[in-house]
């Protein structure tokens, strides 16, 4: 499809402003165009973008099969069986609105919006809920977020629970997050970090393993869109809009021409031993992540994370017995 000449200038716009940082002052010297105007063109471009993409590259899976995918590839991938996403917060740096006070001010003496997101195990965005003031903690935003609602209500349409891979115990299909999030049936976290026995210890490495992929896609996303490195002077609904129609872009990229946008060492891996080799990523910067404000008297159906537990040291023995080797990347760490 052919694009006129104006059309190319407003992509270029975009993306010099996206994936460098560059500021309208700067971009208005280059293209000599006002400052108003860049504004406009970028807001409109990123609404383009984003309700073009957002239908095939931003969708959050609405079936039981398109759950199932992507519990598949967690286990085919990350070992960490009937896991439908990772969950995680982080800020976006903004220059807070006039009269707004501390409404924005983060922790870290700063003022941000907060971008809560789950990603599966390609690090592809599968939700997103952005603009939440910078106050608030993970588990503030989640608490308020339309994702726990639906969560609640059954809406999100999660298959139904299933035995897990040789047992005969039940569990249902879960999000994974860190400490700041709540112990729900559906919600896992790991074990407070005092006092592990073996069992746990074994269960917080696999969670923190599968759960690193939400890491590297925020990594991934502040690096390639050099914006959210900056501070964002610009009204935080229109802030929203940006950061919709990069996680549009993210996708797309991830998914048509990955081997570009992530080449080989970029992301978090392992070595022939089990050890962490950290992406290339990590030495250009990353995004500020949330206070924790630490969840407290889970449920008593949250407990299921004991099952889980049990089933890894399970898959472990199975391993040390020779029986199949879905634990052998835990053998290293916990021998």
């Amino acid at each position: 499809m052919k694009m006129n000449a104006a059309v190319w200038i407003f992509i270029s716009l975009l993306l010099l402003h996206l994936s460098r940082g560059e500021t309208f002052n700067s971009l208005s010297f280059q293209f000599r165009i006002g400052s108003t105007t860049l504004s406009r063109i970028v807001m409109e471009t990123c609404a383009a973008i984003t309700l073009v993409l957002r239908e095939d590259y931003l969708k959050t899976p609405s079936t039981e099969t398109e759950w199932k995918v992507i519990a598949k590839d967690f286990e085919d991938k990350w070992h960490f069986p009937h896991c439908i996403g990772a969950i995680d917060g982080k800020h976006i740096f903004i220059q807070p609105p006039a009269n707004s006070g501390s409404t924005f001010y983060n922790y870290k003496s700063r003022f941000s919006i907060i971008l809560m997101a789950v990603v599966d195990a390609n690090y592809r965005f599968v939700y997103a809920s952005a603009g939440t003031q910078g106050r608030a903690s993970d588990a503030g935003v989640f608490a308020h977020s339309d994702l726990r609602e639906a969560m609640d209500t059954g809406t999100l349409n999660v298959p139904p629970d299933a035995t897990l891979l040789g047992t005969d115990s039940a569990m249902p299909y879960v999000l994974i997050g860190d400490e700041a999030y709540p112990l729900r049936p559906d919600l896992m976290k790991p074990y407070p970090s005092r006092n592990l026995n073996h069992d746990q210890r074994i269960f917080n490495y696999r969670l923190s393993r599968a759960r690193r992929v939400v890491e590297n896609a925020f990594g991934i996303l502040a690096n390639r869109f050099r914006v959210f490195r900056t501070t964002i002077c610009l009204h935080p609904d229109k802030v929203v809009a940006i950061v919709f129609a990069t996680l549009c872009l993210h996708n797309f990229l991830r998914q048509q021409r990955s081997d570009a946008y992530t080449p080989p060492g970029y992301v978090d891996s392992e070595d022939a031993n089990h050890q962490l080799v950290s992406g290339t990523w990590r030495s250009e910067g990353a995004l500020q992540s949330v206070s924790a404000s630490r969840a407290r008297n889970p449920s008593v159906d949250a407990k299921k994370r004991d099952v889980l537990a049990q089933y890894c040291l399970t898959c472990r023995k199975n391993f040390l017995a020779g029986k199949h080797g879905v634990a052998s990347y835990a053998l290293n760490f916990c021998k």
